[in-house]
């Protein structure tokens, strides 16, 4: 499953109808319906609990080792959170390092983990709410 925001699934599933309605789609519109098709089967759009657990749908609020100020991210799909143009925030991907090494940490927590470009790092959760959109 690949956690988006509502809106996002909403503007997916308008553009699906769409697509799908067409009398004689062209060979680029037969291709984004399975795409799409693809997208929304695989797409959660639920607002997490308030729990302060790190996972998908969640924004959060951590403290990067030597940093003085804190950094606001939403844990979602990059490519799919830009359909929704309430997204204010910087999205990071569950599949990245950072994404990786948080899920299933809690507030408060504080994390070591080797970046992309191996470096080691770590990172303390401030706060993890549900993104409302």
């Amino acid at each position: 499953m690949t956690w988006i925001p509502p809106s996002a699934l909403a503007t997916l599933t308008e553009e699906f109808a769409k697509l799908t309605s067409l009398p004689t789609p062209t060979p680029t519109e037969v291709e984004r319906v399975q795409e799409l098709r693809q997208l929304l089967r695989r797409a959660e759009a639920t607002i997490k609990p308030d729990d302060g657990l790190v996972e998908p749908g969640m924004r959060i609020t951590a403290l990067f080792a030597g940093d003085t100020r804190s950094t606001v991210f939403l844990l979602g799909d990059r490519n799919l959170s830009v359909l929704d143009p309430n997204v204010t925030v910087e999205v990071y991907s569950p599949s990245s390092s950072l994404g990786h090494a948080i899920i299933g940490s809690h507030v408060g927590d504080t994390i070591s983990y080797t970046s992309q470009s191996g470096a080691q790092l770590t990172v303390e959760i401030l706060a993890a709410a549900p993104y409302n959109g």
